[in-house]
């Protein structure tokens, strides 16, 4: 690659800045970022919405020139190699990659939209870009009846930093626990316990049915509540696909947020002289939860709509090969909104190796990329003690033959879990206490036999 070689990178994000980065001055790069924020890292922005950073804290590394910060692709051109973008301007392309990243996913919720509308009720909100943080954090207040719709990651995530605000909050999650996709049962019944503890109402296998809007025509009677349902954390599997996951999985959604929605927060809908505002959920079996502010912590979507409307092979994500291109071999797609080899990993990790991987084939090293062995790390904040740490990787659920060995301390709040099949590390879980994550993620990276099992769980494994 030469120094004037054209690499234009559609989002201005994680992967795509990490791409800038690696890139430097071997190829002249443009990257066109559709938020107006300086660009920032998604993963703390929970922190921030729980008060203890500023938005300036979760800023990435300055990207200099290359970053045209509010501006929007919308058409990708390939015969002219081609980028046009919504204030009028075309950036032309050697190299195109895609970074579009992933919307939040709405749930097909009564009352969500009105008949032919693209605004979300008063009180109602999205929990993925800084807009979205930044608008709920100016709403909630101590005492407010907050309802978090899913109890994944994501759910998990904005449930305790909202608890940290004062908040009461009520999770609501479909699934009979909470992180179904990273957690085993054990580990799921005690982050249900460290929630309760701080004050957390939390309802699993709950069907949210619809919204209840000031204008709604036939709500349930006011402050009927449901009973209190016990976690079912350890009960027998659910034939039913959880409805509300993060990754989207099982969801039959509308469109994604972005796609639907585009009015600025606190700003008054055109033709509308009064708002709706959210008043409550309404569960399946009929009973209601009072709320004022409602989180739709309901999964993420790959981006794929420039990728789709210009032709590339598109699935889940934007199907990519093991050197990250797409069906046109001058046009690249990493991040979220990427799919290799049918994994659409959707975690800043893959999103930054996918990047390193892209900028070394595209500067000449024979590169190639084969996947990433995701760690999954989330530190739940709280006052004085009640702070937990867990981590997650691999498969967390054995399968008939495997052996599984655990370890759990319930003075100390410890609870560490491995997998192994055969002589392999397969997964593993930890919460409480994280000292020997680094030495189990390298034994499971490195696909390597542990050959002092016990010595690797315990406190001095890690160091």
């Amino acid at each position: 690659m030469t120094s004037d070689k054209r690499v234009v990178v559609i989002g201005g994000g994680l992967a795509g800045l990490r791409l800038a980065q690696r890139l430097g001055p071997a190829a002249a790069v443009t990257v066109l970022g559709e938020e107006t924020h300086v660009p920032y890292n998604r993963v703390l922005l929970a922190e921030v919405l729980a008060g203890r950073y500023a938005p300036e804290v979760t800023a990435l590394p300055a990207p200099g020139p290359a970053l045209r910060r509010g501006v929007r692709a919308v058409r990708v051109d390939r015969a002219e190699r081609a980028v046009h973008c919504d204030d009028g301007t075309v950036a032309r392309y050697d190299t195109l990659v895609l970074a579009t990243g992933s919307n939040a996913v709405l749930p097909p919720l009564r009352g969500l939209f009105e008949p032919e509308g693209r605004d979300l009720p008063d009180g109602v909100h999205a929990f993925r870009t800084m807009d979205d943080c930044l608008a709920l954090s100016a709403a909630v207040r101590p005492g407010a009846r907050v309802v978090v719709i899913g109890g994944g990651l994501l759910g998990v995530s904005a449930t305790r930093a909202l608890a940290a605000r004062g908040a009461q909050v009520v999770l609501a999650q479909q699934g009979e626990r909470l992180m179904e996709r990273q957690l085993d049962a054990e580990a799921s019944a005690l982050l249900h316990t460290h929630l309760t503890a701080l004050g957390v109402e939390i309802h699993t296998e709950c069907r949210v049915r619809g919204l209840l809007t000031t204008s709604s025509p036939a709500a349930p009677l006011p402050g009927l509540r449901p009973v209190p349902r016990a976690s079912n954390a350890g009960g027998a599997d659910s034939s039913a696909p959880p409805a509300f996951e993060d990754g989207g999985s099982g969801i039959s959604a509308r469109p994604a947020f972005e796609d639907r929605v585009r009015a600025e927060p606190g700003k008054r809908r055109r033709g509308t002289e009064t708002p709706r505002q959210v008043t409550g959920v309404e569960l399946a079996d009929g009973y209601r939860l009072d709320a004022d502010l409602v989180v739709l912590a309901c999964g993420v979507r790959p981006r794929t709509g420039l990728a789709r409307a210009a032709g590339l092979d598109v699935r889940t994500g934007i199907v990519v090969d093991d050197h990250l291109r797409t069906s046109d071999p001058r046009i690249h797609a990493i991040g979220d909104c990427a799919e290799h080899a049918g994994q659409v990993y959707g975690l800043a990790g893959a999103a930054l190796e996918q990047a390193d991987a892209l900028a070394a084939l595209l500067t000449g090293e024979p590169t190639q990329y084969t996947g990433t062995r995701a760690l999954t790390r989330l530190t739940l904040t709280a006052d004085g003690d009640r702070t937990l740490d867990l981590a997650a990787f691999g498969e967390t659920t054995a399968l008939p033959g495997d052996d599984v060995v655990r370890l759990a301390d319930a003075t100390r709040r410890t609870y560490r879990k491995v997998v192994l099949r055969g002589d392999r590390l397969v997964g593993g879980v930890l919460l409480g206490e994280l000292s020997t994550v680094g030495a189990l993620a390298r034994t499971w990276e490195g696909e390597e036999s542990p050959h002092d099992l016990f010595h690797l769980l315990t406190d001095d494994g890690g160091h």
